[in-house]
């Protein structure tokens, strides 16, 4: 198999003005698109140097705003990014020990559901 990585995900929102917003200003992310799409507004972001990017979508008739739960974050510091984003104004649930390390989550306005993960010893 020559698969090497996940390019995307498509994050469904309602506004994609205010979405953009959210994971650029609120959660920190870097907007890597804004531009004309096949569907619609192609709208990009990532936090800076990942692999894998978030498509900020409101063109999928299957995926409605805010369906999505369960797509988790990779940090260093749980704990330093959960306080930023309360500063922010976003309701954070967490950070709790786990099996696999420490991780907290939290809905953008849509009420799509991420994950924070700070991975056990890191």
């Amino acid at each position: 198999m020559a698969i090497t990585h996940v390019q995307l995900f498509s994050v469904p929102v309602a506004d994609q003005e205010r979405a953009k917003n959210f994971y650029v200003d609120t959660v920190g992310f870097e907007l890597l698109a804004d531009q004309p799409g096949v569907h619609g507004r192609w709208l990009q972001v990532a936090p800076k140097g990942a692999d894998t990017s978030i498509v900020l979508v409101d063109w999928f008739p299957t995926m409605p705003p805010g369906s999505i739960h369960g797509l988790l974050l990779s940090t260093t510091d749980v704990e330093a990014d959960c306080a930023r984003l309360r500063e922010r104004g976003v309701d954070v649930d967490g950070p709790k020990a786990t099996p696999w390390g420490r991780q907290a989550t939290f809905s953008d306005p849509d009420g799509n559901v991420l994950g924070l993960n700070q991975p056990a010893g890191g």
